[in-house]
Order: C-alpha cells, then sequence, then structure tokens
C-alpha cells in the first residue's frame, strides 16, 4: 500500500463530515439502532425494508419540492398534497384496473401535475401573487376538482401495478429501487444540466443570473412544472401501493416534502441543494415514527414529539442567511 493510497481514507472523512447531506443518513442510522436495540434486534429488516418502501414516496415529492426551494427565497409548492389527491384518482380512472392501462395512467397523472404547475406559475407570474399563496390557492382549487371527481371512487390498482409498488426482491422494494435510480438522474439534472445549474444560479443572486442571460421566468417555470409532475407520479404510486385513491392520501406529504429537503442539507434560502440528502431525511422521518410507536407513545405525545424533532432537526440543518435578492 502506497503513502497516497493510506492518506485516501483520512482524505475522504473530512469531506465527508463537512457535508451537510451526510448527516441525515446518520440520524437515520442513529434512530433504527435506537429501536432495534429496544426490541433486541427483533423486526430490524422488517423495519428498515417499510423505511425504504415509505420513504420512496416522501423521495419523489421531495426532489420536486427541493428544486422549488433551490430557486431562491419565498419559491415553495404549497399544492403537493391536493395534486397527488387528484393525480391519483385520475390514474386510477385512466387505469380502470386493466394492466394494458398502466402507462396511460401513470401519462394521465403527470400529465395533471404538469397542469398543475402551470397554474401555479401563472398565477405567481401573472397575478404577481407570492408564491406560498399562489400554491396555497392552487391547492384549493385542485382539492375541488378533486372532491368532485374523486368522491366515493372505489376503482382498484391493476395487478400489475400493485405488485409493482408493493413487490420486492431479495428483500429489497422494487418501488424503493426505481426511486434510487430516480434519484441519480435528478442529481444529474440538478449538477451537470444547464438546467440545473441554471436554478442553483437563479437562487444564489436572480439578478446576476439574469444579467448573465439566463431566462429567470422559464426557468422558474419549468421548475414549478417539475415540482407538480413529481407530485403526480407520487399521486399514482401512492394510488397503487395503498389499494386505490382517496381524497386524503397525500396530507402528510405537506410538511414532509419541505422537511426532506431542509433536513437533507439544502438551503432554504435557495441555490444550494443537493439529492442523496432527501433519501436520508426520509429515511429519518419514517424511522422516527416507527421509533416513537415501538416505545409505546400515545398517538398525541408521539405527533408532538415528531413535530419537535423536526423543527429541532430543521432548526440545526437551516439554510445559511443571505441578503442576496
Amino acid at each position: 500500500m502506497t503513502a497516497e493510497t493510506a492518506r485516501a481514507p483520512r482524505r475522504l472523512l473530512p469531506r465527508l463530515a463537512a457535508s451537510r447531506w451526510i448527516w441525515s443518513f446518520v440520524g437515520a442510522a442513529a434512530v433504527w439502532i435506537a429501536t432495534i436495540a429496544f426490541t433486541h434486534g427483533q423486526g430490524a429488516t422488517e423495519i428498515l425494508t417499510s423505511a425504504l418502501t415509505f420513504s420512496a414516496f416522501f423521495v419523489v415529492v421531495g426532489i420536486g419540492q427541493m428544486f422549488v426551494i433551490t430557486a431562491g427565497p419565498g419559491n415553495i409548492d404549497l399544492s403537493i398534497p391536493a395534486n397527488i389527491a387528484l393525480s391519483g384518482a385520475l390514474a386510477m380512472m385512466v387505469m380502470a384496473g386493466a394492466d394494458t392501462m398502466i402507462p396511460l395512467g401513470v401519462a394521465a397523472a403527470i400529465g395533471c401535475g404538469v397542469l398543475v404547475g402551470c397554474l401555479n406559475y401563472a398565477l405567481i407570474r401573472v397575478l404577481a401573487i407570492p408564491p406560498i399563496i399562489a400554491t396555497l390557492s392552487a391547492s384549493f382549487f385542485v382539492q375541488s376538482v378533486a372532491i368532485a371527481y374523486g368522491r366515493g371512487l372505489k376503482i382498484k390498482p391493476p395487478p400489475g401495478f400493485s405488485a409493482f409498488t408493493t413487490g420486492q426482491v431479495m428483500g429489497v422494494p422494487i418501488l424503493a429501487a426505481c426511486i434510487v435510480v430516480l434519484a441519480v438522474v435528478m442529481a444529474v439534472v440538478l449538477h451537470r444540466t444547464l438546467y440545473g445549474r441554471a436554478v442553483s444560479a437563479i437562487g444564489q443572486n436572480p439578478r446576476a443570473a439574469e444579467l448573465a442571460g439566463l431566462s429567470v421566468g422559464r426557468t422558474r417555470f419549468l421548475t414549478y412544472v417539475l415540482s407538480a409532475a413529481l407530485a403526480g407520479l407520487c399521486g399514482a404510486l401512492l394510488a397503487g401501493f395503498s389499494g386505490g385513491a382517496s381524497l386524503n392520501m397525500g396530507e402528510e406529504y405537506l410538511l414532509a416534502s419541505i422537511a426532506v429537503v431542509v433536513i437533507g442539507g439544502s438551503s432554504v434560502a435557495g441555490g444550494a441543494s443537493n439529492v442523496p440528502g432527501i433519501w436520508g431525511a426520509a429515511l429519518f422521518l419514517y424511522l422516527v415514527v416507527t421509533m416513537l410507536n415501538t416505545f409505546g407513545v400515545g398517538a398525541g405525545i408521539r405527533l408532538v414529539l415528531t413535530g419537535v424533532i423536526i423543527i429541532a432537526v430543521i432548526t440545526l440543518a437551516g439554510g445559511r442567511p443571505t441578503g442576496r435578492r
């Protein structure tokens, strides 16, 4: 072994420690260890498998929310829960329980998300409404449509789609493996494409980005559409996993989509983000709830403690302050 080879691990550790996203995985591992220590190792594999499955949904919406938040202070998508409900219902209606209709149903869900994204940005740009108000207003409209067309919807997902969202290969959830691939693709988009670099540049200083020739409006439009499209995809996947669509199936993804971005090491000030940390944060959120359930904490206290833990971690991992605008 050469001296250079021996020094390599010592260089890698400080780099990892300096990476903000690594701490989400450290936190998830610590919570998992605490849980299995309490159960004396029983169910360790099952807990991890469940964590990978449920975290996959958080990751899908978290990636979209990450791009929006990266686009700069004030940018956020609050229409995700309503989007999930409407897209999931639409996917089930199009699929109609037939395996041959799965591609069309997924495409319909993503297309529904694209329309929601266009609505969000139209309110922001045309009516000059702040994003937090625009996307919240859009969510009321989308939720109303979901109620009109999804109330009483009892369509089960096609057997093939259900098998995909719930199946495992050698203990590894198929869905989680596919979302890992999606995360890798989106990481490449964020760091290696003109669009991704434009999002980061605009988040750091929109005025400087505009002077450099970047189209701030077009980039932000694409970002809101991307977030909504991923929420639509999540709606279809969640409906397949849950055995059908429901009007409230997206409720928990409002806070979670924001929490996984911040806990994962992305800056709430915009301009600095990463994809790996979203996976670590998603695992952390699920495992915290699992740990509290395992400890026998009551439902009310569990919700309070979960909220306190999330707020504490977000505070500690919060983005760097900035005066750029």
